[in-house]
């Protein structure tokens, strides 16, 4: 796990199950839950950003986290995502894959299906013709695509997505930052208790 989140129990005896107490506002601490990074200019907040790869196998398994803690704080706190390509090149197609994404806006009809593709279908993309493929079949015209694949804008936009990922100090993934500043450390695999800790950090004064 790239997070390490220490939770509070109580032992109440309740049909011989322990509950799960998740900490409170008061409880959270600096370097242990989360911690302060030069971080990046957000132009929207609040927001929480999460740093992901597609190929990331622990990215996939929190994806559904991420997703319905989007949810939870769906009107209080925005969710915006940054892919990393971490200099591989698989994982730098993925990143090109995001940018398609968002350029052609479809990132809520392929996001899971980029997932599978990899994770479960076994066939992460190798080359840009793969990902003209891809999004062919998603609907993408092909002539627009081929003009998009590899241009100007979208190696602007890899180059930014890098910037983001340094400045944020993230040194794994998935990780995610809230308001460009806090980096969360805590290790929250519970949508709820997730949220709580970002709607704190993204309260937190300037």
């Amino acid at each position: 796990m790239l997070f390490s989140f220490v939770a509070k129990t109580t032992t109440a005896l309740l049909l011989l199950s322990a509950v799960l107490i998740p900490a409170t506002a008061a409880e959270y601490q600096e370097g242990q839950d989360y911690i302060t990074v030069t971080g990046i200019p957000e132009t929207t907040k609040p927001v929480v950003r999460e740093f992901f790869s597609y190929n990331c196998p622990h990215c996939y398994q929190q994806d559904p986290v991420i997703e319905k803690t989007a949810q939870l704080l769906k009107g209080k706190v925005t969710l915006a995502r940054t892919p990393v390509g971490a200099r591989r090149p698989a994982w730098v197609l993925s990143q090109e894959a995001y940018y398609l994404a968002q350029k052609f806006k479809i990132v809520n009809q392929v996001h899971s299906k980029i997932f599978a593709r990899i994770h479960e279908q076994h066939q992460p993309f190798t080359t840009e013709a793969d990902l003209e493929a891809f999004f062919v079949s998603q609907g993408i015209d092909k002539i627009l695509l081929e003009k998009t694949i590899g241009s100007a804008d979208a190696k602007l936009a890899m180059e930014n997505y890098e910037a983001q990922t340094q400045l944020a100090q993230v040194r794994g993934v998935p990780s995610l930052l809230v308001n460009g500043k806090y980096l969360i450390k805590a290790n929250v695999s519970d949508a709820e208790a997730l949220s709580e800790l970002i709607l704190f950090l993204a309260k937190k004064p300037d």
